[in-house]
């Protein structure tokens, strides 16, 4: 798709929305291979400068080679002796690296907060952009998620780190959790998606009723056009999530004003790169007949024992992932410990009550876990 400069408005909704170059900057030593897990020990990279000798700020940002390609990073807390806390984003394709200072900014008091362009969107896309013909694959992906994860806990002299996981990200994070459980001390999902099938045979169901009481005959009309899910069109998905995104308006607060995208991510470049990014990954999502990475989410199906603790915070509105479905994935989940959370003015896509939350979970239940002992 050819890029054309969006509004404003436009812009920020797709920043802010989950589920919805630029002068290269290398982060100092590390523009090098992050070793995966089951391989070999990496060579000893050292610490950030800034964790030697006293706790100071972490203000890190830039690509690391992961899984063969330079991916973008950044990680910022105002300590380095703060345990990490490293957020897998939704989309796939959205990425928050952008906006994480002024949504996720005040985590950086007990956290260092860290963003990942994930392989095929934002920074990274503009970096190191696909093969033609090439295609996302959960396995591919989780893999270089636990290969960055190795890597921070090394870089930053960590045992562990905290995945934090949204949407797409959810997905993810869970895949990533069931591969390498040593590398994690806990779990925290927010819109957890949890099997495509069922997920979106619920979510039709429930807007389908709302838009019959409300007697909404333009909704209505996309409804039946697209018919039941599965849908083998990829426009079916966007067509639907429009409809989402107007009920969930109506009882959900929406997102402060104050999120705003840092300077250097809203050049012309950068954000040609987050649209291609974001239509690539899109599309090697739900597939051109249905056939893409969602078809083969059944988190069930990976076991539902896990080795670390495993918390939610759902919407009670969401109507892409259903709270009801996550509810039931949880029940049926042994861990050393759990936690829920549902929030009554929240659908799938953050707002104040979502961050406000998750820290307060993250705080509370998490950063006791997380002691490097």
């Amino acid at each position: 798709m050819a890029y054309q400069p969006m509004t404003g408005e436009q812009s920020m909704t797709r920043w802010i929305a989950l589920a919805l170059g630029l002068a290269a900057v290398v982060w100092g030593s590390l523009s090098i291979s992050a070793d995966a897990p089951a391989r070999s020990p990496a060579p000893d990279i050292g610490l950030s400068p800034s964790c030697k000798g006293k706790p100071a700020k972490v203000d890190d940002s830039g690509f690391v080679v992961i899984g063969g390609i330079e991916q973008w990073v950044t990680a910022k807390a105002d300590s380095c002796a703060s345990p990490v806390l490293f957020f897998i984003s939704g989309g796939p394709g959205n990425p928050l690296s952008g906006i994480s200072d002024s949504v996720y900014g005040a985590g950086q008091r007990d956290f260092i907060v860290v963003q990942w362009d994930q392989r095929g969107s934002g920074m990274t896309y503009g970096r190191s952009p696909p093969a033609p013909g090439e295609k996302l694959t959960i396995e591919r992906m989780a893999q270089d998620g636990n290969e960055l994860a190795a890597y921070l806990a090394k870089r930053y002299g960590k045992r562990k780190v905290i995945l934090w996981g949204s949407s797409w990200g959810s997905i993810l994070a869970v895949h990533m959790a069931k591969a390498h459980p040593e590398l994690f001390y806990a779990y925290v999902g927010t819109s957890q998606v949890v099997n495509s099938v069922e997920t979106q045979a619920e979510s039709y169901k429930k807007l389908l009723a709302l838009a019959t009481k409300e007697n909404d005959k333009d909704s209505l009309a996309v409804l039946n056009q697209v018919g039941t899910p599965p849908w083998t069109d990829p426009r079916s998905f966007g067509k639907v999530r429009r409809v989402i995104r107007k009920y969930e308006a109506k009882v959900t607060l929406p997102p402060p004003d104050s999120w705003r995208r840092a300077p250097a991510y809203t050049t012309a470049k950068a954000e040609a790169d987050y649209e291609a990014g974001e239509d690539y990954s899109f599309l090697n999502f739900v597939g051109m007949h249905g056939d893409g990475m969602l078809s083969h989410v059944d988190l069930p199906k990976l076991g539902t024992d896990f080795a670390i603790p495993m918390f939610f915070i759902e919407g009670a509105h969401d109507l892409l992932a259903p709270p009801e479905m996550a509810r039931r994935y949880y029940q049926g989940i042994s861990a050393p410990e759990k936690g829920w959370v549902l929030l009554e003015h929240s659908g799938h896509d953050p707002n104040q009550e979502v961050v406000d939350a998750e820290y307060k979970l993250l705080r509370e239940r998490v950063l006791p876990l997380a002691e490097d002992k």
